[in-house]
């Protein structure tokens, strides 16, 4: 039902039925994670961070809470943002968009040459990403790309 109700935008309806979910078991990694997309939404983010950080206590490599949770402190705590983001791509290495995040993230500590390998790999794992590649890193990623589509590496 919270999930609906979040889909119709009714948040606050969705934020009482995860909550009583919670009541109910509080160990619901979903309902927390929901908690707090809810919470990120609205620019909570100090709810939004808790929330995720419960769910993440249920379950440590719950990715789409790593992954919020990376996008969430991204500006306040680059370093943290950047393990996280390694660890969600050791454990998907097609997690494109992570890649893209976490090339961005090392770009912003002028880590070029880590960020560079990064977006070669977002844009392999997907090539429609090459567009969200800032300008200094395109090239380099557009020819990793193209040596994924012909068979050759770099």
């Amino acid at each position: 039902m919270g999930i609906k109700q979040g889909e119709n935008k009714d948040f606050a309806g969705a934020t009482r039925s995860f909550r009583q979910v919670l009541d109910l078991n509080p160990a619901t990694k979903l309902a927390w994670y929901n908690l707090g997309v809810i919470a990120q939404h609205d620019n909570r983010t100090t709810d939004a961070r808790t929330a995720y950080d419960h769910a993440l206590k249920i379950d440590p490599n719950f990715a789409s809470a790593l992954y919020n949770k990376a996008l969430l402190i991204e500006s306040s705590h680059p370093d943290q943002t950047i393990a996280i983001l390694r660890r969600i791509v050791r454990a998907d290495p097609k997690a494109a968009t992570a890649y893209l995040h976490l090339g961005q993230a090392l770009a912003k500590k002028d880590r070029d040459g880590e960020a560079e390998d990064a977006f070669a790999l977002a844009v392999r794992a997907d090539p429609s990403l090459l567009r969200f590649v800032p300008d200094d890193f395109r090239d380099a990623a557009s020819t990793a790309s193209t040596a994924t589509e012909t068979g050759t590496t770099r």
